[in-house]
């Protein structure tokens, strides 16, 4: 028998004996990072989500240094005294062309003018670096605090965590929107006067109440996973070995738990951008002179008969905006899911 079995061995071809070899290896250790990159590129609305925020982030940072300078050579050419000393975009959105006023989608002007003849896709760029600056911004303090409150509350439970889940909840039972419009039109003021300036004040007081009222969720997001996470064996042998709270906590529990933080980010991104064009759209929001996305659907609104393009635009961009943050998060979530591994 043992003579069979070598003679068969040796009547194997070369290329045989490689791939049996080959198959026997140990297949390559998949991680739950490259499990999670598996899973949500095989998520569709994910990708589209990605592809869309990518290309409404281009437009809005890259866009303009290619738009502006063929605008004003388009206008040169009809003999419109338009940009004649810098071209930039600043120039452009504050540019008056009373021969153009409220004139409809075209090759020169591709959203169009408003009531002042100003190019809508020119502010509707600039808006778009505003408002998605907002949303990455509030979004950035929210999770921080969020990941804190929750954190704590999570791991050190007892008398702690009902003092934190009691003011969580205070929070969560506050109207955000007026509360929002009362902080805003008290403070705004002296913070543009601290600023010096109205775009960098109301910015920053915008993105602070904005963050400051949407941390509730994710902290409670983080006390779950914390509470969950610090019953396992991993931080059981980190206390056994004197490793201090704090250390437990950022270094070894929360690496755990950022799949339903970054799920709870993109999605906190998409409800600053609605909370500011919000307030833009009812007044209390950056000045008339900046143009965000809410800005604009406030002031095509009175021509919506007229001009309905002046609100379509950047209504539909919002709308774009977070309609693929929420595809994204789904696609996380699914993704940073362990029970959906294979």
């Amino acid at each position: 028998m043992a003579e069979i079995e070598l003679n068969g061995a040796v009547g194997l071809s070369a290329s045989a004996r490689a791939q049996q070899m080959t198959s026997r290896m140990p297949a390559k250790p998949r991680t739950l990072l490259s499990d999670a990159w598996r899973r949500f590129r095989r998520h569709r609305l994910a990708m589209l989500g990605v592809v869309v925020l990518l290309t409404l982030a281009l437009m809005s940072f890259i866009g303009p240094y290619f738009y502006i300078p063929r605008l004003a050579a388009e206008l040169a050419a009809i003999g419109s005294p338009f940009l004649q000393e810098r071209v930039d975009l600043q120039t452009a959105i504050d540019h008056l062309d009373f021969m153009s006023i409220l004139s409809g989608p075209s090759a020169i002007h591709p959203f169009g003018t408003d009531d002042l003849g100003r190019d809508l896709l020119a502010r509707a760029l600039y808006g778009g670096r505003v408002s998605l600056l907002v949303g990455l911004t509030a979004m950035a303090i929210a999770i921080s605090l969020g990941t804190i409150i929750g954190a704590t509350a999570g791991f050190f439970g007892g008398i702690v965590d009902q003092i934190l889940m009691r003011i969580t909840d205070l929070f969560l039972s506050l109207p955000v929107i007026p509360l929002t419009l009362l902080v805003v039109y008290l403070f705004r003021d002296p913070v543009i006067k601290a600023m010096g300036s109205p775009e960098a004040g109301i910015f920053t007081i915008v993105v602070t109440v904005i963050g400051c009222l949407a941390w509730m969720s994710t902290a409670r997001i983080v006390r779950a996973s914390f509470l969950s996470l610090k019953e396992k064996e991993f931080v059981e042998a980190a206390t056994a070995l004197g490793v201090s709270r704090p250390a437990i906590m950022f270094r070894h529990i929360l690496p755990n738990a950022i799949g339903p933080i970054i799920v709870a980010a993109t999605l906190e991104v998409g409800s600053a951008i609605i909370t500011e064009s919000t307030l833009s759209f009812l007044g209390v929001g950056f000045p008339p002179d900046t143009p965000t996305w809410g800005r604009l659907v406030t002031d095509g609104s009175q021509y919506l008969q007229a001009a309905p393009w002046l609100a379509l635009f950047p209504g539909g961009l919002i709308f774009l905006t977070v309609l693929s943050i929420n595809f994204v998060g789904d696609g996380l979530r699914d993704a940073l899911d362990p029970r959906s591994r294979l």
